[in-house]
């Protein structure tokens, strides 16, 4: 999966000679926590509401109301914008963003042509929903999770399995817990107990939560 087919397009953009009580008005009016600054197309900044909230009360603290409505008619976005910035292009694998927003402690990640042009943008909301994508939820079936020891052939082995008992994979995955690595597969029954005792008896550990309880209580 590709950044370029899950950006979202319906982002908003000031330049950066924009006001900052106008970004602000903006974001309150569309509920944003950042706002791109782009200048001739390209992407020069990003503005967050903490950086407003933070800019305004010190530039006009212990000021008159004539003051402070002079200041603010002043104030631009170039003046508090961030230019630190991580883009991805539409080409980036979905993971590598992922990993770049958890890394960088990042809640989002502007998507850039390779002229530079803003196109897109990508979120922590976008990757969950693709991690739930991923995983099969929302197709229905059931889950099953077996912890395997690296070796060729475990998915071939478990999906004949599966197939020879008339059922079909909707998705899979694998994670790690502990250096334990672990298979979840779904699969199109709402009863999966005839698959998991089919792969137990094949020599798979199969898993749930009472497995994991000590861990947790």
């Amino acid at each position: 999966m590709f950044v370029g087919l899950k950006m979202l397009k319906n982002f908003i953009a000031m330049p950066p000679e924009a006001l900052v009580e106008d970004a602000q008005r903006l974001m309150d009016e569309q509920q944003l926590w950042m706002l791109f600054v782009v200048k001739g197309g390209k992407l020069v900044g990003y503005v967050r509401t903490e950086d407003i909230s933070a800019a305004m009360p010190s530039l006009v603290t212990g000021l008159d109301k004539h003051e402070i409505n002079y200041l603010l008619s002043k104030l631009t976005v170039s003046r508090i914008m961030r230019t630190d910035i991580t883009p991805v292009t539409p080409e980036t694998e979905i993971e590598t963003a992922a990993m770049l927003m958890h890394a960088k402690n990042l809640a989002g990640l502007a998507v850039v042509n390779p002229d530079g042009d803003l196109i897109g943008y990508i979120n922590r909301t976008v990757m969950l929903e693709v991690l739930a994508e991923e995983m099969g939820f929302g197709q229905g079936g059931s889950r099953i999770v077996f912890e395997v020891v690296d070796r060729p052939g475990v998915l071939k082995e478990v999906s004949g399995i599966i197939d020879a008992m008339g059922y079909s994979i909707i998705s899979t995955g694998t994670f790690t817990h502990k250096e334990r690595r672990m298979v979840v597969i779904r699969v199109d029954t709402p009863n999966p107990s005839s698959i998991a005792a089919a792969l137990q008896k094949t020599g798979y550990d199969v898993v749930g939560p009472e497995d994991f309880k000590h861990e947790w209580q």
